[in-house]
């Protein structure tokens, strides 16, 4: 009887799934009986196992995430470029026209998915960029939590699938830690890339922790690839479990550069841009006016006084900027079609009307790195280097192909975030923060194609989700104690376009823009452009504006003079809330925090000047690997070399559009240095290695007489046991940056090749000898 008795108590707490204490994470297990019987004949039938479940009814979830695109660029927002996928699900849900992101890609995502401010998560600025105060760390503390695991620790399965950028830089290699890589920060299964940006034709692609080389299909793109792993995880975890409510996480690398397309989708846009960006911002908000989705009364904000009119470009400048505008469309056309691939399937398998569904256009405003003329190659932004029109235009038939890694002109960032004036990293502007929303929920939302204009932030999403789904906000989260998530519910939104706005104040910050939102007040400083890395002014001289934004949508209005008082008291809130939630001190400092000695934060490598590497080595991000930019360098290459010679890559860091190889080809071994993609230099033996062991030596010297020279040349020697066979000059070289995600790889060249003689990919640049070991070593 006793055994009998405990038994029934355990079912009864096991299956009580609403009395469960939902507000300390993981959900502990009930006490296990305790048995006197002898024999398993003599005791009832044990009770199920243990398992938590969500509340009754919960519904799936799908975060779906497009990256730098502005308010006015969708067409369900009143933009040239179509989204029928996003116009869809706008006219069976809610559209929202005044929610905010943080301006930048990865404190938007870190907000997004935790619910508190990007400070508090200690995301100021994107991963790459992080520095040693706190707030600026680039380490998601145990404290902040995120949904994900909130919900999986509720019942949930949960995938993760695209573009992650939250894990600090200098924790993405080999050794971890892995505790803010997807699959430790709630997710079951992730997808995608690490970093902020990929190739989208020669991707590098994580499945949990492991790199993967992305599926060899005709015309292969990331997208594409991402959205068929999406479909596949969930239709085998409905199938498997159809009563497990999912959370998904997707988040395109588009529409961020490289402005990588298929031509198909580009020249859906042909001539369409012809008439200019200024003409389009005129249309775009007659558009959004007809639309509703801003007030009749908003005006069209001036463009900032450094992006030309159109009408006084060159002919070779339009014809140049309006093909970079078509390829900048059609991807975001071909993502949203990606988009209308997933809703599909979610259709197919009926669980549209179970499925809350929150489709954000945009991480942030559009990006404006792209300079004044745009980019052949992005990283030449990264690099302080400024492309040329005439260097540009022979380009123009490979623009977005994988030959290119470009961006776009800055005007048309401005244009497709009209009605707004500035772009992506300014935080005081809502061309850089305002982005369109859908919420789509059929099960939850009755109202179909309205409007809510109530102030909303991306950290009001995690909320949102727990009140929807009936969960409470943890207070304890494995084993640590968390920070209150400082977002709103919108919930109270969905049945009532009227409602009384109840997220009333946040303050926003990047760069040293900074602005403050209160009860329909917007105070706010413009501190640097987008297109401005140096020689900021001081940020005490920095003049405030001051609008009200519930009469003036755009920003036109600069009511400073008028009311002081309200401005002063506005400018001492956002100091009180830039205190509370560690954004001070502010660091404006934007490319020279690339560089992890003048941000503070940690390197990997430290103060080592030498790295033993062996054959294996492959797919090391750059900042994780040895920093061998402005100083000199020797490569020792312990080798067996095969009879008949050898071929292929020895050591390699970066890819097609910068960084250095050294390797053999028949037989003989060449250094090539490859700057920026826009010009190669190569030293090679003119005699080859017989068989046998062989030690390479490849030594480079610097030209800069410090590391503080940036950028400059170096001589180039290359020796077989000791003997010299061949010397060179490197003219110059990348000062900052070879690659967001091209790597350092021993034996291969993981992705694009550096070199242009060596074929592409893992097994055709595959070195045909024996590598032994190699040492870097850096002076």
């Amino acid at each position: 009887m006793i055994a009998v008795a405990t038994m029934a108590l355990f079912s009864q707490v096991s299956t009580a799934q609403d009395k469960l204490d939902r507000t300390v994470l993981p959900i502990q297990e009930p006490e296990r009986p305790k048995f006197s019987e002898l024999d398993v004949r003599n005791v009832e039938e044990i009770p199920p196992f243990f398992e938590v479940k969500p509340p009754k009814e919960a519904p799936n979830v799908i975060i779906v995430l497009i990256d730098d695109i502005g308010f006015g660029g969708p067409s369900t927002f009143g933009g040239p470029i179509q989204t029928p996928t996003l116009d869809r699900l706008a006219k069976s849900g809610l559209l929202y026209n005044n929610f905010h992101t943080t301006a930048l890609c990865s404190p938007t995502r870190m907000a997004l998915k935790c619910g508190r401010n990007h400070h508090t998560a200690n995301t100021g600025s994107i991963m790459e960029s992080s520095t040693g105060f706190p707030g600026n760390t680039g380490q998601v503390p145990n404290s902040v939590a995120p949904l994900a695991e909130m919900l999986r620790l509720n019942g949930y399965s949960t995938g993760a699938f695209g573009k992650w950028h939250e894990t600090a830089a200098w924790e993405t290699s080999v050794s971890g830690p892995f505790d803010r890589w997807p699959t430790r920060q709630g997710f079951d299964k992730f997808y995608g890339f690490i970093g902020g940006e990929t190739d989208q034709w020669f991707p590098l692609v994580y499945d949990g922790v492991t790199r993967v080389t992305p599926p060899k299909t005709e015309g292969y793109h990331f997208t594409v690839d991402m959205t068929n792993q999406a479909i596949g995880w969930m239709k085998a975890q409905q199938s498997i479990t159809p009563d497990k409510p999912f959370f998904m996480y997707y988040a395109t690398g588009a529409v961020h550069a490289p402005h990588h397309v298929p031509k198909k989708w580009a020249d859906k846009y042909k001539g369409k841009f012809d008439k200019g960006w200024d003409n389009i911002r005129l249309e775009s908000i007659a558009r959004q006016k007809k639309l509703g989705v801003i007030p009749s009364n908003t005006k069209l904000a001036p463009k900032p006084e450094d992006i030309k009119d159109w009408e006084v470009l060159t002919p070779d400048e339009r014809r140049l900027f309006a093909r970079q505008a078509e390829v900048f469309a059609g991807f975001l056309e071909q993502t949203d079609h990606e988009i209308g691939r997933l809703t599909a399937a979610v259709e197919e398998i009926g669980e549209m009307d179970n499925t809350l569904f929150i489709y954000i256009a945009g991480d942030n405003g559009t990006s404006a790195e792209g300079g004044f003329v745009g980019m052949y190659n992005e990283m030449t932004y990264f690099n302080n280097v400024t492309e040329k029109v005439e260097d540009l235009l022979p380009l123009i038939d490979k623009w977005g192909g994988p030959e290119t890694f470009p961006h776009m002109a800055a005007g048309w960032a401005v244009a497709f975030d009209s009605p707004f004036t500035w772009t992506k990293q300014v935080a005081s502007d809502f061309g850089g923060t305002r982005n369109g929303m859908i919420i789509h929920w059929p099960n939850g939302i009755k109202e179909k194609g309205g409007i809510r204009s109530q102030f909303a932030h991306v950290i009001d999403i995690a909320p949102t989700i727990l009140e929807a789904v009936g969960l409470p906000e943890p207070k304890s989260v494995n084993g640590t104690p968390q920070i209150p998530i400082e977002g709103t519910s919108l919930l109270y939104t969905f049945a009532d376009a009227d409602a009384e706005e109840r997220h009333t104040t946040q303050y926003f910050e990047m760069f040293g823009n900074r602005a403050l939102y209160h009860d329909g007040w917007f105070a706010r400083t413009i501190h640097r452009a987008p297109w401005q890395s140096i020689n900021m002014p001081p940020l005490e001289t920095d003049v405030w504006d001051l609008y009200n934004i519930r009469d003036d949508f755009s920003l036109t209005n600069n009511l400073a003079k008028d009311h002081p008082e309200k401005l002063a008291k506005l400018q001492a809130l956002f100091m009180s809330e830039a205190k509370k939630y560690n954004v001070l001190p502010i660091d404006d400092r934007v490319i020279a925090r690339m560089n992890p000695a003048i941000a503070g934060r940690p390197d990997i490598l430290g103060d080592r000047t030498s790295l033993t590497l062996y054959d294996g080595m492959d797919g090391m991000l750059e900042n994780t690997f040895m920093n061998v930019k402005n100083r000199s360098m020797t490569i020792t290459a312990d080798l067996v070399i095969p009879e008949g010679g050898a071929d292929g890559v020895i050591l390699t860091q970066g890819g097609r559009f910068g960084g250095w190889c050294l390797y053999m080809k028949n037989g003989k071994p060449i250094y090539t240095y490859n700057y920026l993609g826009l010009e190669r230099f190569t030293v090679a033996s003119s005699s080859s290695i017989p068989a046998g062991p062989a030690t390479v030596v490849l030594d480079f010297a610097y030209d800069g007489k410090s590391q503080e020279d940036l950028g400059k040349g170096g001589k180039v020697t290359i020796s077989v046991d000791g003997k010299s066979v061949a010397k060179g000059q490197v003219e110059k070289t990348q000062p900052l940056i070879f690659s967001a995600d091209e790597t350092a790889d021993v034996g291969l060249d993981n992705q694009t090749p550096v070199a242009n003689d060596i074929g592409i990919g893992r097994e055709e640049t595959r070195f045909t000898g024996k590598i032994k070991k190699i040492t870097l070593e850096v002076k």
